[in-house]
Formats: structure tokens, sequence, C-alpha cells
């Protein structure tokens, strides 16, 4: 028997004629309206914050009560055809609209001057348990005085970070003066120090500055003592209430 049409393509009649007399409804798992929104706040996350990894925006959405598999995510970005980090661009909205006891120390900020950059220091103190900081202070020039008053202001017995721990982990810096140690000791604060070029030692805390400088110093201008210390605290509040990390809620 001649035919004009394969066999396949008889099969395929066959099987849009049985779709189309099937009429009953079907009924697909999930919230699709649901499904739509969490999409939109997946690319809006990923557009807005360049930096967002897969595992950050997952935890964002944790946040906001969606628990989204992070292969989800990454199906989602791929189909709207956003790059994984670090490929995405950071526009000019995004570059203009910045996110304006045991301790970790210092750590560096550079602002611009003139024509050359200040440096500034920034001292700070973690708690390992809850990840709660506090940053004790910046300035260009870390030297006695201003380490012995960072020491009163953390053991002060009313609202003193150290007050309630026994312990501090700090690396071998020579800012760390004998004035501050002496301090620390004589309110019953123990100064363990970390091994030499060890930074592993005090994993917890230079976790802390590499997401500063990541997410906020190292995606901003500042021009300023008062802009830089306006940042410092705009950014711990941001990490205390909205980041994502392992600590536990309380002290």
């Amino acid at each position: 028997m001649a035919t004009l049409v394969t066999p396949d393509t008889t099969l395929r009649w066959h099987r849009r004629l049985i779709a189309e007399k099937w009429t009953y409804g079907r009924k697909w798992p999930g919230r699709p309206g649901t499904m739509k929104k969490v999409a939109a706040l997946i690319v809006r996350m990923a557009t807005e914050n360049p930096t967002w990894g897969y595992s950050r925006i997952q935890g964002a959405l944790k946040n906001l009560d969606h628990r989204v598999a992070r292969s989800t995510i990454a199906r989602v970005l791929q189909e709207q055809g956003i790059p994984p980090v670090p490929g995405r661009p950071t526009s000019w909205r995004t570059f203009f609209e910045p996110t304006g006891g045991r301790s970790r120390p210092l750590t560096s900020s550079r602002r611009k001057c003139g024509r050359g950059l200040v440096t500034y220091h920034t001292l700070f103190v973690l708690d390992l348990k809850s990840r709660r900081v506090q940053v004790v202070g910046s300035t260009r020039n870390p030297d006695a005085t201003f380490m012995a008053e960072a020491a009163r202001r953390l053991t002060d017995a009313i609202d003193g970070f150290l007050a309630s721990h026994r312990v501090l982990i700090c690396d071998r810096d020579g800012k760390w003066t004998d004035g501050f140690r002496a301090l620390l000791e004589g309110a019953g604060v123990r100064i363990v120090q970390t091994p030499v070029k060890a930074p592993n030692a005090n994993a917890y805390a230079e976790r802390f500055v590499r997401s500063i400088r990541e997410e906020c110093l190292g995606r901003l201008i500042l021009f300023g003592e008062r802009r830089l210390l306006y940042v410092l605290n705009e950014f711990v509040v941001y990490y205390h209430e909205e980041r994502n990390h392992q600590g536990s809620a309380t002290l």
C-alpha cells in the first residue's frame, strides 16, 4: 500500500487526536501563582545584588518563608539569561545606590582624599556563638591612646561587649599594645593569640572581614570619616537583622 506520509506522522496525528479529545482538567502539583512570585523574587534579587550567588539568594528567600532548592534558583536565572556569579554586570543604578566571648580585631578600609587614599583601621569584636558584631571604632592612627580607649569601652561593666566574655582571640599584630592587654587582663579577659600567619585559627572573624569588604566597603567610594562610620554601622545592622549566617539568634 502506497502512502504519502510516514508511520511516525500517522502516529503523531493519532496522538494529537487523543489529546484534543481528552477534556478532563489536569491538576498540576504545586502552586503556580506562588512559583511565579518566587521566580520574580529570584530574578529581582539577582539583578539588584550582582554579587549574590545561588546559596545567598536561597538564604534570602528563606527569610521570606520561601524554601527553594539551589537547582531551582539556577534554572530560573538561566531561563532569564542571568549568568552566575561573578559574571553578572553591575548596573549604574546599583553602583550609585549601594547599601548606602571571642572576638576579632582590626580590619582596614581606604577612602579617597585629594589625589591619594587614606587608610582607616577599624576595630571590631565578634561573638562566636551568636555572630553578633560590635564596631568599637575607626582611626587613621591606631596608637596606644586609641587602643586604651577601646579596651575601656569593651570592658565597661554596664555595656561593654566583653563584660560577659572571658576570652579574646586576636592575632599577633603590633597594634595590640601592652596597655590594651593590661586593661583587658585586669578586667578578667584572657587574651589568646593565634599562631603566626594562621588566619584560619580565627576563621569566623576573617569571614566577617570578607563579607564586609565584598558586600559593602569594596562596592563604595567613601569620602570622609563620618561616611565610613555611617556605612559600618548600617552594615552591622544589616548583618544582624537580615543577612544569613550560622550564628544563633541570641547571645
